[in-house]
C-alpha cells in the first residue's frame, strides 16, 4: 500500500457532538462571539484540534457572520398566515450564528420559483430555504440549484429532499384524544378540502385513534372549504341531523369559528353541551371566538429553527440525508372545550390587542 490514505475531513457537527455543545454553541466558540464562557470555549477549542477542524471555505463564510447569506423563497403567498411564524423560526436560528436572509415570493409560480433559485445561486448565497404550502406539493428545485437546500411546510415527493413540516396526524389524534379525555361520546369532524395532505394526514390520526379506543364518528367525516361559512352552514346541517353531538373537532381554525356560531345560534352551550376544537392556533380566530377555541399549534417557529439547523448541518459538511422530518403539534385548552382553561398566551401577552 503506497502512501497515506487522506483523512476524511472533520465537520463542525463532530466538533460539538465532541465537545458537548450545541451546533451553535461551537459556531460561537470557534467564532469568538460573546455569551459562550471561556470553559465552554476551551472545550470547543480542544475538540476541534483533537479533530483537526478545518472549516470549508463556505461553512467558513456562515461561520464567521462576515458575509454569509441565506435565501428563502416563499412558494405561495396565499399560505401567509403559516409562512410568517415559519420565517420568524427560521430568522430566529440564524441570527444565532450572525446569518442574513434574503426573502423572495414565488406568488404560486413555479416558472417564477425556479428564476428566483438562479438569481439565488448567482448571488451565491451559502444556502436556500423554500416555504410550501401543506396542502400541495412544493415543486422540487434542488436538481437546479447547486448548494445546501431545505424546504419547509410543503412536501415536495422527492426522497432526496430534505424537508421539514408538521406532524398533522399527531395533530389530529391530539384533538381527539381531548375531547375523548373529557368523556364525550358522540364526535364529529369538520375538515377542509378532500385529497390536500393536511387533511388526509389529520384525518388519518382521528381515524387511528377512533380505532384505538374502539369508537366510531357520530356521522361521516365532512369536507368543504377552509372557510367560516362552509363550517357555519356544514354544523347547522349536523346539528339538524345529529341533535345529540356532543363534540364537533374541526379542521381549521375558520372552520370551527363558524360552527361555534352555529352551535350558539341552536341554543347550545359550548363546552357545555358541544364541545369543539380547531387547527393552527390562528389568533384571528381561536381567541377571538366566544368562547377562545382550544386548538392544535403547529409550533411553525420551531420547524422554521430546525429546518436552519439541518441546512447549517449541509453547509458544514454533515451527512444530514434526505427525508420528511415530521415535528409534533401540540394542543392549547382554551374555553372552547374547558371553562376553567387559562389560555397560556394570556399569561405571554396581558395587553389587550
Amino acid at each position: 500500500m503506497s502512501g497515506m490514505s487522506q483523512r476524511r475531513v472533520s465537520t463542525l457537527t463532530e466538533v460539538a457532538h465532541r465537545a458537548g455543545v450545541s451546533l451553535t454553541t461551537a459556531s460561537k466558540a470557534i467564532n469568538g462571539q460573546a455569551r459562550v464562557s471561556e470553559e465552554t470555549r476551551a472545550k470547543v477549542l480542544k475538540a476541534a484540534r483533537e479533530l483537526s477542524f478545518r472549516p470549508n471555505p463556505m461553512a467558513r463564510s456562515l461561520i464567521s457572520g462576515r458575509s454569509g447569506t441565506v435565501g428563502l423563497i416563499i412558494a405561495d403567498s396565499l399560505a401567509q398566515r403559516f409562512v410568517v411564524p415559519t420565517m420568524l423560526g427560521a430568522e430566529a436560528a440564524l441570527s444565532e450564528i450572525n446569518l442574513s436572509m434574503i426573502t423572495s415570493d414565488a406568488r404560486g409560480d413555479e416558472g417564477r420559483l425556479r428564476s428566483l433559485a438562479e438569481m439565488m445561486r448567482q448571488r451565491m448565497v451559502d444556502g436556500l430555504i423554500v416555504v410550501g404550502d401543506n396542502n400541495t406539493l412544493t415543486p422540487s428545485i434542488t436538481s437546479q440549484f447547486d448548494a445546501p437546500l431545505v424546504y419547509i411546510y410543503g412536501e415536495t415527493g422527492q426522497q432526496q429532499d430534505v424537508v421539514h413540516v408538521p406532524d398533522d396526524r399527531n395533530g389530529g389524534s391530539l384533538a381527539l384524544e381531548h375531547v375523548l379525555g373529557l368523556g364525550r361520546e358522540r364526535i364529529a369532524h369538520l375538515t377542509g378540502p378532500r385529497g390536500t395532505r393536511a387533511v388526509v394526514e389529520r384525518v388519518k390520526g382521528i381515524r387511528a385513534t377512533m380505532r384505538k379506543h374502539d369508537r366510531s364518528l357520530i356521522a361521516p367525516i365532512s369536507y368543504g372549504r377552509w372557510s367560516q361559512r362552509d363550517g357555519r352552514i356544514t354544523a347547522e346541517r349536523l346539528l339538524a341531523e345529529c341533535p345529540d353531538v356532543d363534540a364537533i373537532v374541526c379542521g381549521s381554525d375558520q372552520i370551527a369559528s363558524g360552527v361555534v356560531d352555529a352551535v350558539v345560534a341552536s341554543g347550545r352551550r359550548i363546552p357545555e353541551d358541544v364541545a369543539v376544537t380547531g387547527y393552527d392556533n390562528w389568533v384571528t380566530f381561536a381567541q377571538e371566538t366566544d368562547p377562545p377555541l382550544t386548538t392544535v399549534d403547529m409550533n411553525l417557529e420551531a420547524l422554521g429553527a430546525a429546518a436552519v439547523r439541518d441546512l447549517f448541518g449541509i453547509i458544514d459538511g454533515s451527512p444530514v440525508g434526505g427525508g420528511v422530518r415530521l415535528h409534533r403539534c401540540r394542543l392549547v385548552v382554551r374555553g372552547s372545550t374547558d371553562r376553567a382553561a387559562v389560555d397560556p398566551e394570556d399569561w405571554a401577552d396581558p395587553l389587550p390587542r
